[in-house]
Order: C-alpha cells, then structure tokens, then sequence
C-alpha cells in the first residue's frame, strides 16, 4: 500500500483497484505510525470502495480500529444512489460530549473537590446494570426518543438555552420510534440519565490554556482557572440494540451484498431502500436518547453543584454528537449536494456563519469539544470553513485509544492509576475497578498531538486547554 504525503500532517492512499475514492488521513507522523499498527487503515480502504462514496474516506487524527469503519473514521455518500451503514455510525449511537462553564474558580472548588466527586456520584447511576432513578410513562419515553432534549425542557429538566446549545438542536428530525424495536426500547427504558461504563465519565475541569480570548469569551470562557465540567456519555443499550437489529436486517436482506464486501461488517442498506429510511428513522431516535440522557446527566450534575456549593451558574456551551450519519449539504464538484455523512468518532465542525449553528456562535464557528483522557488534557476547539471543503465539517473526537482493553487490563493496575492521579490532585471514583484499568491515560495516544493535528491542518482551531480536578466512571 502506498501512503503519500501530500502536506504537512496530511496522507493519501490513492485510489487503487476497488476504491472509487482515495483515502485521506489526517496525522503526524508520530500518529500515522500508530495507526499503522491495526487494520484501520485497511478499513478506511474497505470504505473507500462503497457505492456513491463522495471526495475521500477520511481517517482523523485519532483514528483506530473499529467495527466496519474505523472509528475516527469520516464518510460521504450520495443521498439517492448511496449507502447508509451502521459500520459507519457505530453500536453507541450518539455517544457524544458536552461542556458546561460555571462561576467558580479552580482555588474555590479544590479544597472541596472530593466532596464534590462524591457528591455527583451519589447523584449520577454508573457503571454496568446501573438503573435510572427517572420512571418514564409510554407517553414520555416516545417523546424522548422522538423530540430529545424538546422533552426534556417541557419536563423541566432544561433550560431553552441548553435546547439551542445542542447540535440539531437537540433532537433530529429524521428520528422515527416505531422503527425501533421492542427489545431495544426495553433496554433503554431504565436507563435514561445514567453514566454507563468503558470510556464514558463525568470530569470536574480548569481552564489551564486559553489560545483564542475572543472566541473563547463568545463560549463563555472567561479565564484561567475558570471551573468547568465534561460530560461523555451516549445512548446506553438502546443505541446498541438499534446497532445490532438493523446489522442483522441488512444481512438478511441483501445476502448479495454481503457476498461482495471485503468485510461482512460493512454491510449496508442502499439509499433508495425502505430499510434505509427505516434505520435513519430508528438511528435518529437513539441519536435523540443519547442528547436527553446527556441533558438528566447535567440536570443531575447542576443539583450535585448546587448541594456543594450554594447555587452554582453551570452554562452550556455546547453539546456535539461522536457516532451518527446525518443528511447535510455539500458543494461537490460545483453542486450543491446532499449526502448521507458517517461520522463514527467524529466530531461536527462547522465553520462560521452555517445556518444550523446557534446564532450565538454564527459569527465564530461551532464549538468543537475534544475530551481527553483521565489525568490528560481536554480541548475546546473552533469548526473552520476548511472543515467544511476537505473533511464534510468534521474533525477529532478525542485521543484515541492505542491498546485494546484486554491489554489494559494486563498493564495497568487501577490501585496504580489512583495512586498516580492522587499525586497530580485529581480525584477519580469508579463504579468498578475495571473500569479505571480500561481507561488509564497510557492507553490513549497524546492528546496534544491529536489536537495540534486539527488546528494546524485548519479542520478545528484551539480555543483553550482544559485540566482535570476530579472523574467520575461506570
């Protein structure tokens, strides 16, 4: 395979044998190295070769190997003769992250800062099998699945800001629950507004960094040491239901289709099939799941805040979906288009003045949230037009893992990472210890790097640096 380097950290596969488009990956060469080391780039290959494919399959910075597509994996494909394939989105629908800016300050919080983790742990049900305390009638669950974060603030769980401040404006209108199936609903029932487990967290954070002061004000960044919190978290068991039932749809459907894939993982439903449009119906229902439960999440975090300190301003900057597929509109080859974008582990980054922006942020771009890992750096980044003409407005969604978590498991204790993370002062409490060991910052590449890519390529520009004082984990 031959790998071209066209720019500074930026590759190409070039179109060979059954790709109908090259393959672009966005990397140093630090990380182009690491990604060499699983089959990722063979999956970006495998999806470059599907039908109605547009421009590039494209691999992010934090690029690894995944189920189909890789995840940090981004593709476009025609809205009538392409394809839609929950490869492409992944079995966590939604799995996405949101930040909030508050009124304290890192001298303030950290003396109580132990008390704080504790206190949103008690607040927020985590790990494997954990239940929501939330008790949904039929009417309310249909409302969550089809309106999202809309349901939320009828309930009083939001505010119409947090509503505006989500990527679709909470909720997509393509959502349909009727395409869901009973057993998916079932798993979802009990667990809206909790955690859940592998890398999902909620992470009290500083300003440690600011590297754009004017952006960084318009998303409510006012200065170093400013108080934030990080919440990651998904759509639970529904979205991998939805995942695994429409997987197993598509094989039975198009048995020729399966036939002719390099991997049976990829399969897809063709455009123009009612199976399409019945798993975008069923998709976007999850995609909304997974905004409301992150909504109870904050809801749940602010009353945590508010128990510690007195009452606590905990703002919304903006909430942005990893895994979904979505119909936007791109000029390709001098037309305007619409296409199905794949993103799975991905981040939106639309660039100034986009329509589907809160006006808000218009003038400046999305806001682009990079979560890093515990005792690592998050970042908050800025969407560019850049995004918009060479990635379909996507960037990184975080690190990116480099281990499996069976090799986690092997190399990293979690009495170790504690111990570890006690003497940088953060604070980290677990529903289990697996959990810790899974997720221990060596089993990531450097965030730093990840984000360096995208700002010095130009798909996402650095707004400011985040520091972690306190995780909770499933």
């Amino acid at each position: 395979m031959e790998i071209k380097k066209i720019e500074e950290n930026v590759y190409e596969i070039p179109k060979t044998g059954k790709m109908n488009v090259p393959v672009r990956i966005f990397a140093s060469e630090k990380i182009l190295e690491n990604i060499k080391k699983d089959k990722s780039i063979q999956q970006a290959i495998n999806v470059a070769g599907l039908p109605g494919i547009y421009g590039q399959s494209i691999m992010m910075p934090d690029a690894h190997q995944g189920y189909g597509f890789s995840i940090g994996g981004v593709a476009a494909f025609d809205i009538e003769k392409g394809i839609i394939s929950p490869g492409g989105v992944g079995f966590d629908i939604n799995c996405g992250v949101r930040l909030l800016t508050s009124n304290l300050t890192k001298e303030y919080v950290e003396p109580q800062i132990k008390e704080l983790v504790n206190e949103l742990f008690e607040h927020v049900p985590c790990g494997v099998g954990k239940d929501s305390n939330l008790r949904l009638s039929d009417e309310d669950y249909e409302k969550v699945l089809n309106k999202g974060v809309e349901w939320a603030v009828e309930k009083g769980y939001a505010t119409n800001k947090d509503l505006e401040r989500c990527e679709e404006g909470g909720y997509m209108k393509t959502a349909d629950s009727s395409k869901i199936s009973p057993r998916a609903k079932k798993r979802g029932r009990k667990q809206l507004g909790t955690l859940g487990a592998g890398n999902h967290f909620i992470e009290v954070q500083y300003v440690d960094e600011i590297y754009d002061e004017e952006v960084a004000k318009i998303f409510g960044i006012t200065g170093k040491n400013q108080i934030v919190l990080m919440i990651h978290s998904g759509s639970r068991g529904l979205g991998h239901q939805v995942c695994s039932d429409y997987i197993r749809k598509m094989e039975e459907a198009f048995p020729e289709i399966v036939k002719g894939l390099p991997d049976k993982d990829l399969i897809y439903a063709p455009t123009d099939s009612p199976l399409a449009k019945d798993y975008l119906g069923g998709m976007s229902a999850a995609a909304n799941y997974g905004w409301c439960n992150r909504q109870i999440l904050t809801y749940q975090s602010r009353k945590a805040f508010d128990k510690v300190f007195g009452k606590v301003e905990l703002d919304l900057v903006y909430d942005v979906a990893h895994n979904v597929a979505k119909i936007e509109e791109y000029n390709i080859d001098g037309k305007l288009r619409k296409v199905y974008v794949h993103r799975k582990g991905a981040t939106r980054a639309f660039g100034p003045g986009h329509k589907e922006l809160p006006l808000v942020y218009r003038d400046v771009g999305q806001p682009i949230l990079l979560p890093g890992s515990m005792g690592t750096a998050s970042y908050v980044l800025v969407g560019t037009d850049k995004a918009m003409n060479e990635t379909f407005s996507s960037t990184a969604h975080g690190a990116g893992r480099l281990m499996s978590r069976h090799e986690a498991m092997k190399r990293f204790t979690s009495e170790k990472i504690v111990k570890e993370l006690e003497e940088k002062k953060i604070y980290v409490k677990a529903a289990s210890v697996r959990g810790i060991s899974e997720e221990a910052p060596g089993v990531y590449k450097d965030i730093e790097d990840v984000a360096d890519v995208s700002d010095k390529v130009g798909i996402g520009k650095k707004v400011c640096k985040l520091r972690p004082m306190g995780v909770i984990k499933g």
